[in-house]
């Protein structure tokens, strides 16, 4: 596996397993407070669906020209990793609420059971929460497999490193059955934040002719020097309030 084909697994792995945590933790909570089966056939759904969207697109993807392809893999990327990295960067600088998974387990259980209960041997609100938090998370696991492996040519790559990702995460919340609070997860949206906008920027610049010194060796200065920068922003913006206050 060259370097390149190793970034791409390693950051869909890892984007992958933070979303798959966040769709965990709602199918636990109806699951817990509802009805097993019926979350379990609502994600099931999900998944048939995402399947179905990754392999109706997939090819699609894969004929556009390799430029425009890049052009627009890098601007796709780059919106959702500095999405990720804004987020992350304020949470690490203690400006913005750590993302609490036993909290969020909590809320949804208590809508859960708050919720009036059928007599059908299916439970719809069941169905329907699991459903939709599935395929949400999933559509943006849908959307990191498309553009990683479509950018290389590499989606069977890239969809099993995302199937890694969940599986690895189903296997843990099966095990516990609780939801996974003790994954550092701003820190893994840190690191996959670093490495959507540092592929971004490659594969964008790349796309629109920029010839880049030592080739895909780049990418680790780029990935290096955006990890240094995230560690010296997080610094200041956490010495900035005291600043300020010494300031007034």
């Amino acid at each position: 596996m060259s370097g390149p084909e190793l970034g791409l697994a390693v950051s869909v792995f890892l984007a992958c397993a933070v979303e798959a945590v966040e769709a965990l933790t709602i199918v636990l909570a109806v699951g817990a407070t509802r009805s097993w089966s019926s979350a379990l056939y609502g994600a099931g759904a999900a998944v048939i669906v995402l399947a179905a969207v990754i392999a109706g697109l997939g090819p699609a993807v894969t004929a556009l020209p390799i430029h425009a392809l890049r052009v627009g893999v890098g601007a796709l990327l780059l919106v959702f990793g500095l999405q990720w990295l804004r987020k992350a960067l304020l949470r690490a600088a203690h400006l913005k609420a750590l993302h609490d998974e036993t909290a969020a387990f909590e809320a949804e259980a208590a809508a859960a059971r708050g919720h009036a209960r059928g007599v059908a041997r299916i439970d719809s609100y069941a169905f329907a929460v699991s459903f939709k938090g599935v395929l949400l998370e999933g559509l943006e696991v849908a959307v990191i497999v498309l553009t990683f492996g479509g950018n290389q040519h590499r989606i069977g790559l890239a969809a099993a490193a995302a199937g890694a990702a969940i599986i690895v995460v189903v296997a843990a919340g099966v095990a516990v059955r609780a939801p996974l609070a003790r994954v550092p997860e701003n820190t893994l949206k840190l690191v996959v934040g670093v490495m959507l906008t540092s592929f971004g920027m490659f594969w964008g610049a790349e796309g629109a002719g920029v010839s880049w010194p030592g080739a895909d060796a780049a990418l680790l200065v780029i990935i290096a020097g955006l990890a240094l920068a995230s560690a010296v922003m997080v610094a200041w913006l956490r010495r900035a309030p005291q600043a300020l206050s010494e300031a007034a």
